[in-house]
């Protein structure tokens, strides 16, 4: 048995014309962990599960699910395994217990088993009382669940669950939230999660990995990322040049290497210095302010810190 339900290592994929999408990365998931993903559209995420699913062949490194190499291995690593993708899969004509019903036949299931799986995975998903409707009568959201409950037919060890909440309008995807937030404190399923939502990372996973152009810039748990930005940061918007406002704060020692500029607005993380010192310090500085705030970090901050953009104008 090995240690870790992912291992990755070195793991890349160069497409035909020298496109690279995933650029050597490495990361470990614990059994049972929540495990996400975090970047925008194009990052690498996707590709990054097609390979570890088996649907996309690798270029270089290694994955095992597991233990079992997704290269050399891909029936024993497809079998303990399951995958939600962006696009939905389910028949739209059939009704929600026969789409489940043929998933459990297709992983031979026994079929008194399958039954009983299919009646708690129905109660646990809220799809008791729509379970002998046809799919093409769900809403958009229930569908996403019963592709949940169909993934979660074969009892895998690792479920994939690729941007589960993309496309859904927001009160569909607070449910479906709801939703994976209950797997996670019912199940002791391991699961990788890719989102570009921030709060989705920060609800439901232990740790994140933020991807940019291919490659891993931070990986850890979302408290502690934050945490490298101290408990305060300082945000300031200048009529200049950011770039040559940045300059200034940190030739006057008002600003670390952490702090950064995007277009006219610079943050600045305090590291426990006075709010009012700071302010009364770049007030004397030959920076045209506008507006001047502090508030705690975020995620998006770190994001933002890493690639020069924010997350939500990337995805």
């Amino acid at each position: 048995m090995t240690a870790n339900a992912i291992e990755v290592s070195r793991l890349g994929k160069t497409y035909p014309g020298g496109v690279e999408a995933v650029r050597g990365i490495d990361f470990r998931v614990a059994p049972g962990e929540v495990f996400g993903l975090l970047g925008p559209n194009g990052a690498g995420k996707s590709t990054t599960v097609g390979m570890l699913t088996t649907t996309v062949v690798p270029t270089a490194g290694t994955a095992r699910l597991a233990g079992f190499d997704v290269s050399t291995e891909p029936l024993a690593a497809r079998g303990v395994s399951s995958v939600v993708f962006q696009d939905p899969v389910v028949d739209r004509a059939l009704s929600g217990r026969v789409n489940l019903e043929l998933h459990a036949r297709l992983w031979r299931v026994d079929a008194t088993e399958a039954w009983a799986r299919i009646g708690d995975l129905a109660e646990r998903l809220g799809l008791a009382d729509l379970l002998d409707r046809p799919v093409g009568t769900y809403s958009g959201g229930q569908r996403r669940r019963l592709e949940i409950a169909r993934a979660l037919v074969s009892k895998p060890r690792i479920l994939f669950l690729d941007e589960p909440t993309v496309g859904l309008d927001p009160r569909i995807r607070a449910e479906l939230l709801d939703v994976v937030a209950s797997l996670r404190d019912r199940s002791e399923t391991t699961i990788l999660l890719t989102t570009h939502y921030l709060d989705e990372a920060e609800r439901l996973c232990d740790r994140i990995a933020i991807m940019h152009e291919g490659r891993i810039v931070a990986l850890g748990e979302p408290r502690r990322l934050r945490e490298e930005l101290g408990d305060e940061i300082l945000e300031l918007r200048t009529h200049d040049d950011g770039e040559a406002a940045l300059g200034l704060l940190r030739g006057s020692g008002l600003a670390g290497d952490d702090a950064f500029a995007v277009g006219a607005t610079v943050t600045v993380p305090l590291h426990g210095r006075d709010v009012a010192d700071t302010v009364a310090a770049v007030r004397t500085l030959p920076i045209r302010t506008g507006a001047i705030s502090t508030r705690p970090p975020t995620l998006d901050d770190v994001y933002l810190r890493l690639t020069g953009g924010r997350l939500a104008d990337a995805a």
